[in-house]
């Protein structure tokens, strides 16, 4: 439950980078590292769907490539210009532009090609029973019903 004394408005900015910087297994955190969320949504209590303000370091990337069965993602650059890569190929955004991605869809995520730091606004909702395919890696990853994400090999072996 949030605070009663939350105000209804912040500095999205105060609000802290998550102390874990990934849900990944230990031996892939790396390939992630450089990426910084700041759980917004969280702050505010939501449960329904999440928002992030994300920062890739330069040569970061956002997650490995994905796609969900059951969640919606909408992503919203707002400094900087990430490559959008997608099974389709590969897409050069800069700020103002934006990606949604509906389940099953495109595979997806942002990688940090440039010398400067990107931020972007990630929002997607949490519904139970959602599943991430991983087509390129040997990851899998499904949303128990507590809403943790827990990971395995894409033949079920746990890492």
């Amino acid at each position: 439950m949030i605070d009663p004394t939350t105000p209804p408005a912040i500095d999205a900015g105060t609000v802290p980078p998550r102390v874990k910087a990934s849900k990944y297994p230990a031996e892939f955190v790396k390939l992630v590292a450089g990426r910084e969320k700041r759980a917004l949504g969280e702050r505010f209590g939501l449960k329904a769907f999440g928002v992030n303000l994300t920062r890739l370091a330069p040569g970061a990337q956002s997650a490995f490539r994905h796609r969900h069965t059951r969640q919606e993602e909408f992503l919203y650059v707002i400094e900087g210009e990430p490559t959008l890569v997608t099974d389709g190929g590969e897409m050069a955004l800069r700020p103002g532009m934006c990606a949604g991605f509906s389940p099953g869809g495109t595979s997806h995520q942002f990688v940090n090609r440039t010398q400067r730091d990107v931020v972007y606004l990630e929002v997607g909702d949490r519904p139970q029973g959602d599943e991430a395919i991983y087509p390129y890696d040997d990851i899998k990853a499904a949303m128990a019903p507590d809403g943790t994400w827990g990971f395995t090999h894409k033949d079920g072996t746990p890492y």
